[in-house]
């Protein structure tokens, strides 16, 4: 009986060793290691020129935070000291899909954060799930301003400014560069063809408003063109366009769309009739080389991708260097989209650690931590301005597309950049007002 009963009380002592260590272990992994979800496109159109070039920035910078090899201001090892395992994710599929994606990640993986998605109807259906689960979530690429200023977010941050400064901006470049001269009648007019969901109406609306404002004198066509997403065939598009005298062509076109655009309108000399202004379309000029026509005005949609691969700033010239190194191909803007949502993740749970007394932020501290505040991007400084702390403004530039011969490379001449104050509204107004009022108080110098 002696024997059984010092057996029972091993086996209880034992039982309370492993219990106590499963939790010291819990405990320790919450502080040493977290868990973020990464969703970008790996399959289907948008995967070759978007979601795989997000996705190797994202591991190039999240790799060199873990092992404390990026230059400052981020040389600090890990995020608050944790290093980070992304568990990689295909955005593919849609809406639905993604939701039910996400729910697991939160509810089944129960990951620390979630930071991604490109596409702006997925940002719509993640953002109320977002809040419902009170999970940090941050939004590395889509665009609709309807985000924000149709609702607040509590747990969702957004590094990318949205479509409006990005249509003002181009609205902007227009006025500067091809409204000096006198222009006649068809030369002042302009459309568009964009795809037909929320990117794609809201940059061109926004761009129509703009033109509006920067160039009184334009008038837009009656039948801009908004084909279906992924649609991939645009004859019937090419030939109205062709047909329309509106001499600028305004373009949001992105993922394999734009590239298959370009090419099909390329045989038929649509680019040398018309003056193309396109506001996402970078990665179509590394894609396509030397196929891809002069003389389209580009933009990257902040200062990331082609309009900065020669920037020397040294944490520009690090992400140029290592990208190209590990992966053969210069970073694309979603490859800077991606790392950004990164840093800005980083630089708020630092932030959160610092105001702790340097213990191990809780995900509010570190929500409260990122509310508002400025970090250090690769050329630029992003700031969390609008939507009470929650939504990026950044600058926006835009630049003229010409094949380098001697380099065998794309650039872009002419480089224009407009800063936040030119192209945003002021915090708490909405992006539609503001410009319908003549964008009081912008500061375009």
């Amino acid at each position: 009986m002696k024997f059984g009963l010092l057996k029972t009380v091993a086996n209880v002592f034992l039982t309370s060793l492993f219990v106590l260590g499963t939790l010291f272990s819990a405990t320790v992994y919450a502080k040493d290691r977290i868990k973020v979800g990464v969703v970008s496109f790996l399959t289907g159109p948008a995967g070759g020129p978007f979601g795989i070039p997000a996705k190797q920035g994202a591991e190039l910078v999240i790799d060199a935070i873990n092992s404390g090899t990026m230059p400052a201001p981020y040389n600090t090892k890990g995020f608050a000291g944790a290093t980070m395992d992304p568990i990689f994710s295909d955005e593919s599929g849609g809406g639905t899909k993604q939701v039910a994606l996400f729910r697991d990640f939160v509810q089944k993986q129960n990951v620390d954060a979630m930071i991604g998605y490109i596409s702006s109807g997925n940002c719509m259906a993640i953002g109320p799930v977002a809040d419902e689960l009170k999970k940090l979530t941050i939004f590395s690429t889509c665009g609709t301003p309807r985000l924000y200023e149709e609702k607040l977010r509590s747990h969702v941050f957004r590094t990318q400014a949205n479509a409006v400064g990005d249509s003002l901006a181009a609205a902007k470049y227009i006025a500067d560069e091809y409204f000096k001269d006198k222009l006649s009648t068809a030369d002042k007019m302009f459309t568009g063809i964009n795809q037909n969901y929320a990117w794609g109406q809201d940059s061109y609306k926004f761009f129509e408003l703009g033109m509006k404002v920067y160039n009184p004198s334009a008038v837009g066509s009656k039948k801009p063109q908004f084909p279906k997403l992924f649609a991939g065939q645009y004859g019937t598009e090419i030939s109205a366009l062709s047909l329309d005298k509106a001499k600028i062509v305004h373009s949001s076109f992105w993922n394999g769309d734009w590239e298959a655009f370009v090419l099909q309108a390329m045989v038929r000399g649509f680019f040398k009739k018309k003056i193309v202004i396109s506001s996402v379309g970078g990665s179509g000029v590394d894609s396509l080389g030397k196929k891809f026509p002069d003389g389209v005005v580009m933009g990257t949609r902040g200062l990331v991708g082609l309009n900065v691969r020669d920037n020397k700033e040294p944490l520009n010239a690090w992400f140029v260097n290592e990208y190209k190194k590990r992966y053969k191909a210069w970073p694309l803007g979603p490859s800077y989209q991606y790392a950004r949502s990164v840093l800005a993740l980083k630089t708020g749970m630092d932030s959160a650690r610092e105001r702790n007394a340097g213990k191990f932020p809780s995900q509010q501290q570190t929500i409260n931590a990122m509310k508002g505040i400025k970090f250090k991007s690769f050329v630029d400084t992003i700031h969390f301005d609008r939507a009470d702390g929650h939504q990026a403004v950044h600058a926006i530039s835009y630049g003229v597309t010409k094949y380098n011969k001697s380099k065998g490379e794309p650039e872009v001449d002419n480089l224009k950049t407009y800063a936040a104050s030119c192209i945003y509204p002021p915090a708490g107004v909405k992006s539609e007002d503001w410009i319908n009022n003549g964008m009081p108080g912008r500061k375009c110098e």
